[in-house]
């Protein structure tokens, strides 16, 4: 059952913080813009085909690892949680974590809200006998769930190696956030992609069939048509470049010549080669991804991987800080 009632009314603060985010980040040196605004419905569709480009080997990875290891997840976690899943988008991946934990309840997270409850509306007819209730927000702050799972013990998901698009500052304030969002005690299962060379990963990035590239660029379409924009979008190319030194993927927007457009009345030039900097997609060895969770409050309780070593899922759990080591 679908309870959409449960979902927050649409508002016009997202179109707020969307402007804010793109004023600032054009405005600043190197240019740069949140790659959460990469989902509108547009966007949303594009980065489903990208999950199923040939090069593109995380969801297919991913998928195929958390089907074999549900069943010791739910040995793990035990049964009837509430799941919740940061930034759900199609949710294609649930459906097996869902029927091996026999969950009491769906709670879907996505900034964007139509593809958001059409998503959540397709998983309610597969399983007519599970709550679903889809929550519209931006899951980078602590999110308000619906009281229908509040005395529920809860596991968060976050697949997709979402967790690598923030640098890592910002990615131990969202795992904390995240502790906020389920409660001291709750259990995650977060995936998280690994360091491998660069010939597996730019092409991940930069698909032969330019899917990535329409995805990189309708941020810019967007922007014009969300934000009174007239950028110039077909004077920009999409870049991926690996970054050995920070062990992560980026993509960029490269003006193919000096350029100036306006966005909400406020003006913008830029030089030809000059880039706006759209996505980071930072990759994780063992020891870092670790790491990486306990500074975000999360004590890893089993890690997986596939026979290739090229994606790990790790179940932890939000135990409370120790008072000394």
């Amino acid at each position: 059952m679908l309870g959409v009632d449960d979902a927050p009314a649409r508002t016009d603060r997202a179109d707020a913080a969307f402007l804010n985010d793109v004023l600032a980040g054009l405005a600043a040196r190197p240019k740069a813009i949140p790659a959460r605004w990469f989902y509108d419905r547009r966007g949303s569709e594009l980065f489903e085909a990208i999950t199923r480009l040939p090069e593109y080997y995380p969801t297919r990875v991913e998928t195929a690892l958390l089907t074999r290891i549900c069943g010791e997840v739910a040995a793990l976690a035990g049964r009837g949680r509430a799941v919740v899943e940061f930034g759900s988008g199609s949710s294609t991946k649930t459906p097996a974590l869902l029927r091996a934990l026999d969950a009491a309840a769906y709670v879907p997270i996505d900034i964007s809200g139509d593809f958001l409850r059409e998503s959540a509306a397709g998983l309610a007819q597969a399983f007519p006998g599970l709550s679903v209730l889809p929550v519209e927000a931006d899951f980078m702050k602590p999110v308000a769930l619906p009281m229908a799972v509040a005395a529920l013990p809860k596991l968060g998901f976050f697949p997709g190696s979402t967790i690598g698009n923030l640098v890592p500052r910002s990615a131990v304030d969202l795992l904390r956030g995240m502790i906020e969002t389920l409660g001291e005690g709750a259990l995650l299962l977060i995936g998280m992609d690994r360091i491998k060379p660069e010939a597996v990963l730019v092409p991940a990035y930069d698909d032969r069939q330019g899917v990535t590239a329409q995805f990189n660029l309708n941020l810019l379409r967007r922007i014009n048509r969300e934000l009174e924009g007239d950028i110039p979008v077909d004077q920009f190319r999409h870049r991926a470049i690996w970054n050995d030194g920070w062990a992560r993927i980026e993509m960029h927007l490269e003006a193919l010549r000096d350029i100036a457009f306006d966005i909400a009345g406020r003006r913008f030039a830029m030089a030809a080669g000059e880039t706006i900097h759209s996505e980071n997609s930072h990759k994780y060895d063992a020891r870092s991804a670790r790491q990486l969770l306990a500074a975000g409050g999360w004590t890893p309780v089993r890690e997986w991987t596939d026979a290739e070593g090229l994606f790990s899922l790790v179940l932890a759990e939000a135990r409370p800080e120790p008072i000394a080591p």
